[in-house]
């Protein structure tokens, strides 16, 4: 009896998805909840497992195509034999040295778990790279996609040559189905399948055209859709961060051995945002037509860097949650959005969103809204700086805060009187206790 691979329900909001690779191939076996085809969406990646057990007897969407959800992906035939053709596969994929991979983790030598992200794992297959002989840069040690490009430029130092084949380290073999002239360039290859790499040029000018991500093309579409939709428009202010940096530096060290995390910068700004939201809700709001809906609740979300963008992970009800518990909890979800193993549910409904650029060095910059949210709070890099304080001239570690809004719905006093009050409790961190 013959079973249909369908894609599931994505989450609210969602839906469509990308095949991101398949899995297994036609004539391959797969158990009863085995993972058989990875999905890409706007937000998370994810598996979809078989139902039964059986052989994959069909692939009808190839890796690239866009599929929506009850879409029929191949099919599973219950009680079939493998078809021996399914491992008569490109010497590239079947050979020892080249693994194959499996979700974040493809096996190594001696059953060793060779930890690689998703599109790092794909640019090894495309390049022929024994992720074995790659040092990933990642959380953790992760194999990212950068790591994977900068073992191809320089094979001999980060790539151990085949033992069949000690030369190919200095002159790799001709890919079998590329003309001579495709040594300029990679040429393009089918979705999924191995190529051997091709030698670089001595000058190292060369190009390489690389298809977006859903995840990458989604943010583009919400950027421009936000300045687009929105009346957004940016005040800026300076907070003095002397007070949060002296009371990190006498209880870090109790705080981590008593909640086994440390005492970050989140929390603070996190509380205080919630105090500010709490007296100008309207900047906890967002519009729907020519209604305004004003949300007594505080879902902040905390944007989060990853290999393709920006994620923004959601702590609900933040303002009922200690210091402790926002700490633990933006760690755990940080972390986790860097593995890409966030649920969908912790990346929507979010009602105020914090960056920190700061992060990365930035000094000053305009967030862009996350709509339909109309606040945005941007964090910047610490930064000591003379200022005048009492008449006199001192040294203060200062950072630069920015609060991107929605015009249509925030006025600039009210944008810049939050502003305030956000600089006015991070000043005096003892007054955000009476914030919770």
């Amino acid at each position: 009896m013959a079973y249909e691979i369908k894609v599931p329900s994505l989450g609210e909001s969602i839906v469509e998805a990308t095949v991101a690779r398949w899995l297994k191939r036609a004539g391959e076996m797969v158990a009863a909840g085995e993972p058989v085809v990875e999905l890409e969406t706007d937000k998370v990646n994810l598996e979809v497992a078989a139902d039964h057990a059986g052989v994959v007897t069909a692939i009808l969407k190839e890796e690239g195509a866009t599929v929506g959800i009850g879409d029929v992906l191949g099919t599973i035939e219950v009680g079939a034999a493998p078809r021996p053709e399914a491992v008569a596969v490109a010497p590239a994929v079947a050979a020892p040295a080249e693994p194959e991979m499996r979700g974040a983790e493809a096996p190594g030598g001696n059953g060793a778990a060779v930890l690689a992200t998703p599109t790092a794992q794909r640019v090894a297959a495309e390049y022929a790279v024994d992720l074995r002989g790659v040092a990933g840069t990642g959380p953790g040690g992760r194999i990212t996609k950068e790591d994977v490009l900068r073992s191809v430029q320089a094979p001999v130092a980060t790539t151990p040559p085949p033992a069949a084949a000690p030369a190919a380290a200095v002159a790799p073999p001709p890919a079998p189905v590329a003309p001579p002239a495709a040594a300029v360039a990679p040429p393009p290859a089918p979705a999924g399948a191995a190529r051997p790499m091709a030698p670089l040029p001595a000058s190292g000018r060369y190009e390489e055209r690389q298809r977006l991500s859903r995840r990458r093309l989604t943010i583009a579409r919400r950027l421009v859709e936000a300045q687009q939709t929105a009346a957004m428009l940016t005040t800026f202010n300076e907070v003095d961060m002397s007070a949060v940096m002296e009371l990190r530096k006498r209880h870090k060290d109790a705080f981590k051995e008593r909640y086994g995390v440390s005492l970050g910068l989140m929390s603070f700004f996190t509380r205080a945002v919630v105090g500010a939201l709490k007296a100008f809700p309207m900047v906890n709001a967002e519009m729907q037509g020519d209604e305004v809906v004003v949300k007594y609740y505080y879902d902040i979300g905390v944007a989060v860097g990853v290999e393709e963008g920006l994620v923004v992970p959601v702590v609900r009800d933040a303002d009922r949650k200690s210091f402790a518990q926002l700490e633990q909890e933006i760690a755990d979800l940080a972390r986790r959005a860097r593995e890409g193993a966030l649920s969908l549910t912790e990346l929507q409904g979010g009602t105020f969103t914090i960056t920190n650029g700061g992060v990365y060095g930035s000094l000053l910059s305009t967030p862009i809204l996350n709509t339909p949210q109309v606040g945005i709070l941007g964090m910047h890099k610490i930064e000591e700086r003379p200022v005048v304080i009492d008449g006199q001239i001192v040294i203060r570690p200062m950072m630069y805060l920015a609060l991107s809004y929605d015009h249509r719905l925030i006025d600039g006093s009210t944008a810049v009187r939050f502003l305030v009050r956000v600089k006015e409790l991070i000043e005096d961190p003892e007054a955000l206790l009476l914030e919770g």
